[in-house]
């Protein structure tokens, strides 16, 4: 990106806030990988808990608060799946769904593209229609709200096998034109993309983009088959891919994307110390990386905090933190049409905000 849009500003704002911290929370910005019941926040849980008399195990929002702690994906994952269980009707899907859009339009994102987890409410007994619904009408409404353009990706829970997979992407045909894609999350560990080549190519078969999780704490292994099983548009994660020399070259030469999520990193121990962080080094490698939220509520911070967190940590250039959200609006499943008046506008706002 040209310098003469990334010019330093002098530290002019308030209450402490740094002019890159400021530089950061109004910039325009995609997000792409986010889990709609990541976005969980403790209130919420609790009241709809309260709302629908669902047995809970916590006395209080500040018990439950405090149950936000963990050290690994699967201590994460225990309290992410008791917390799915007290979304129960569509006013539920729609409340949690219309918290998530609510922050990520204050926090200047234009687009989302959120991920949501059938699986973990059938087979709990809620009825795929119910939820469905309840995210479209909240999809709906905040696009009429905050101006905001929203896509879904239904995903599948790789713990589970793949008839699972298959059944869900069927159980969807009656609403296919209310997704855009799939995606593949859950414990990745001994859950290879192998595992899911069939369903991923039912979901090409329909015309469906692809993602899924990789090289997070599985292997780079995961990362090739994920490209070449389940042929893949976006790699969710990615960070070990780093580790493959030749993987990150032909990451690089087909410009496919990564959904790096730093806090989320950082909570599960995929990274020690935040200035470990390989996003610079992805950067640098000519990889098209992004920063996303990953499970907001439970990691510690929406998409600013993430952009902020890492910035500080690895001190990113105002050029890097503009190349990041280029990248995020250069991977989204837009057309190039939306995708370039995305960018004309956050090129706009860097040659204001070198101005002021």
């Amino acid at each position: 990106m040209r310098s003469s849009i990334v010019a330093p500003v002098a530290a002019r704002y308030p209450d402490g806030m740094t002019d890159l911290s400021a530089f950061i929370a109004g910039l325009p910005k995609a997000e792409l990988h986010v889990h709609i019941e990541g976005t969980f926040e403790p209130e919420l849980m609790y009241a709809l808990a309260q709302r629908n008399d669902v047995a809970f195990a916590y006395e209080s929002v500040e018990a439950l608060r405090a149950a936000y702690k963990f050290g690994n994906l699967q201590d994460f994952l225990d309290l992410y799946y008791q917390g799915m269980g007290v979304l129960l009707t569509g006013q539920d899907f729609y409340d949690l769904a219309m918290a998530y859009f609510r922050r990520a339009a204050a926090q200047n994102v234009r687009h989302a593209e959120i991920m949501f987890d059938p699986q973990g409410h059938t087979e709990r007994g809620v009825p795929f229609q119910t939820m469905i619904d309840g995210l479209w009408r909240a999809k709906a409404d905040a696009e009429a709200q905050f101006g905001m353009t929203i896509s879904m990706i239904l995903s599948f829970l790789r713990h589970l096998d793949e008839a699972s997979a298959l059944r869900t992407l069927e159980e969807a045909q009656p609403w296919r034109d209310r997704f855009i894609g799939v995606g593949l999350d859950s414990s990745e560990k001994g859950h290879p993309p192998s595992k899911f080549k069939n369903v991923f190519a039912r979901a090409h078969d329909l015309g469906l983009k692809a993602v899924a999780h990789a090289g997070e704490e599985g292997p780079p292994e995961y990362v090739w088959e994920a490209l070449n099983l389940l042929r893949v548009h976006r790699i969710d994660h990615g960070n070990r891919a780093l580790e493959d020399a030749a993987l990150v070259k032909r990451l690089a030469a087909e410009k496919i994307p990564l959904t790096v999520c730093p806090l989320s990193n950082l909570r599960l121990c995929v990274v020690d110390d935040m200035r470990q962080h390989p996003l610079r080094r992805m950067l640098q490698a000519g990889l098209v990386a992004t920063v996303n939220s990953d499970d907001p509520a439970y990691f510690g911070g929406y998409v600013n905090e993430n952009y902020t967190a890492v910035q500080q940590a690895l001190d990113l250039t105002r050029d890097e933190i503009l190349a990041l959200a280029e990248n995020g609006f250069r991977a989204a499943f837009i057309d190039e049409a939306a995708k370039q008046r995305h960018v004309a506008a956050l090129r706009a706002y860097a040659i204001y905000e070198s101005m002021s």
